[in-house]
């Protein structure tokens, strides 16, 4: 009987680890550091195929990767993020992060999903199929969010179990309903029943106690949402990864390197969530996050096992998270270790140049026919009615996407009530966008620092209606309308004049641009928004997480202004 295909690979995989035939690939004088006691060891690394055959000894090669005595390391794990938050589509996120050392990344795609329903999860499967790290994929548990909010899709258990079963599918993505988990809401605990046994991601900012141990209850296992040393221990101790975040808005990782240890590191992880090209172009990726970890005191066996074995074995990928022979041949050559310098990328056996990038072939973008309000936003749709005193104002938290419930007295005129530049308190609107109804929900914030103009963008977590700020009711709508007319993305305006924008045709959130070209344009932006008066360092991000009602404590959606608190509108 003739061999199987695995067959005759496991053959050769046994062959080439013994030495008996030449492997594949060698991976020549590295310095591999020991995921065990932290030493770094001399050593050829073999591969057969996309798979690791040979450590801890001498070996030759078909192909021959020059070490030249630089550090191996396995390959980075991003266990959460999305995709979409980059601003670029699955192919150029690929492009733009697997030269940072991330072979592998966990996305949820319920930005997209929440525009176009179940047709994001083909996208990003497909896509998947055609990139060189490998993309795994969280079914989106909550589209939408909440019933708070006007979102462009619904979905339902069954539309995710038909997804279930395919082979980059891991699991269920953030479970952000924490009220529809507690209180056993039919449709939470159909998706919960549905996906038991398996993965299930947590989302739960400030959980604590009995409330922290219903949740865990449910199957939920990882969490990405702690931002306190107190907080993260407890989900630590109750079994919980927590996964620490350090993306363009949410800054989490200073507040919880202390807790980053040697003998804690199997329970953390790291993941970014969502960062755009430009941090990525100027400080880097999940090799950012190590470099920043080592230099906060964390250990760097430490840093290196969460980005690597501890996020494997969190989300079940056995295959992979240590250079060790039977495991994924993922390995990122270093130039330095403490800082994380990386030279060169293997992944699944192969080593990363734009060849590899060039001979893909390319997914077609989806959700180009987004933006569907039927009804232009003028001057006086935008008017916020009633008195000035005592208004509730959402107050932003530099590096966090939480916000403070403020109150402000503000000035009014002829019955309207006005945004106040003296105490940085700009307004807020949020436009419906999905043609199911002409919604707009308005409020005030502080903490952009506008001294003149709007900003805005159709990039509203998570149901992605259009979210402007501004100090100036004309800007506001023009901005809103730009958006309308262009597709989506971000747009600066300033007197009547659009100063700076960028596209993102691809269902108002990504664009179909090389990554290189949406970094260029987010700089001219940023630097439109400074003359403004802007002082936020990632405005446009921070600008889309003010209509997230799953996350404290004041967020306005198209619907109007939450207490996300008691999770009623004020």
């Amino acid at each position: 009987m003739s061999d199987t295909g695995m067959e005759r690979i496991l053959k050769q995989r046994i062959a080439q680890g013994q030495g008996a035939e030449t492997a594949d690939v060698v991976i020549r004088n590295v310095r591999m550091l020991d995921l065990v006691t932290g030493e770094l060891v001399p050593t050829d690394i073999a591969v057969c195929g996309d798979t690791v055959v040979g450590t801890y000894g001498r070996y030759e090669g078909k192909t021959v990767i020059e070490g030249n005595g630089r550090i191996a390391v396995p390959g980075f794990i991003d266990t959460h993020l999305h995709v979409e938050s980059s601003l670029v589509t699955p192919q150029e996120f690929d492009r733009c992060v697997l030269p940072h050392g991330v072979t592998t990344a966990i996305c949820d795609p319920h930005e997209l999903a929440n525009v176009v329903g179940g047709a994001a999860f083909d996208f990003f499967l497909t896509s998947s199929e055609r990139m060189i790290m490998d993309l795994r994929v969280n079914l989106s548990s909550c589209v939408p969010a909440t019933d708070m909010e006007t979102s462009g899709a619904s979905l339902d258990a069954a539309a995710l179990v038909a997804y279930r079963d395919h082979p980059q599918v891991i699991g269920l993505a953030e479970f952000m309903n924490m009220p529809g988990v507690l209180n056993g809401d039919a449709g939470c605990i159909a998706k919960l029943a549905a996906f038991a046994g398996g993965h299930i991601d947590g989302h739960a900012p400030l959980m604590r106690g009995t409330a922290l141990n219903g949740y865990l209850s449910a199957g939920i296992s990882t969490d990405h949402e702690a931002t306190r040393v107190d907080e993260a221990l407890e989900k630590v101790r109750k079994g919980m990864t927590v996964l620490i975040r350090e993306g363009s808005v949410c800054k989490d990782l200073e507040a919880l390197a202390p807790l980053l240890t040697v003998e804690t590191s199997s329970f953390f992880a790291f993941c970014t969530d969502d960062r755009n090209p430009l941090e990525i172009a100027h400080e880097g990726h999940l090799d950012y996050l190590i470099r920043k970890a080592i230099s906060l005191g964390v250990p760097a066996l430490a840093a290196y096992r969460a980005a690597s074995l501890s996020a494997a074995q969190a989300f079940g990928l056995r295959d992979r998270g240590i250079i060790a022979p039977g495991k994924r041949a993922d390995v990122v050559l270093l130039d330095d270790l403490a800082e994380c310098r990386v030279s060169d990328v293997i992944s699944a056996g192969r080593l990363v140049n734009d060849a590899l990038f060039e001979a893909r072939e390319i997914v077609p973008a989806i959700g180009k026919d987004s933006m569907r309000r039927a009804k232009a936003v003028t001057v006086a749709d935008l008017a916020v009615h009633g008195t000035g005193k005592a208004r509730p104002v959402i107050g932003i938290v530099p590096g966090q996407i939480i916000t403070d419930y403020l109150t402000h007295d503000l000035p009014e005129d002829a019955g309207h009530v006005l945004p106040d530049i003296t105490q940085d308190i700009a307004k807020l609107c949020v436009v419906a966008r999905h043609g199911h109804n002409d919604n707009i929900g308005r409020a005030f914030v502080r903490g952009f620092g506008l001294t003149s103009g709007a900003l805005a963008s159709s990039v509203g977590h998570d149901s992605h209606n259009v979210c402007v700020v501004g100090v100036n009711d004309a800007d506001m709508a023009l901005a809103v309308e730009r958006l309308m007319a262009t597709g989506g993305g971000f747009v600066a305006v300033q007197d009547g004049q659009i100063r700076a924008e960028l596209a993102l045709p691809v269902a108002g959130l990504m664009s179909d641009a090389p990554y290189e070209q949406v970094r260029d344009e987010l700089i001219t932006l940023r630097a439109a928004v400074a003359k403004m008066g802007g002082t936020l360092e990632e405005p446009f991000l921070q600008l889309a997480f003010l209509a997230l009602p799953v996350i404290p404590h004041l967020k306005l959606t198209d619907r109007g202004l939450v207490d996300v608190n008691r999770m009623s509108f004020v």
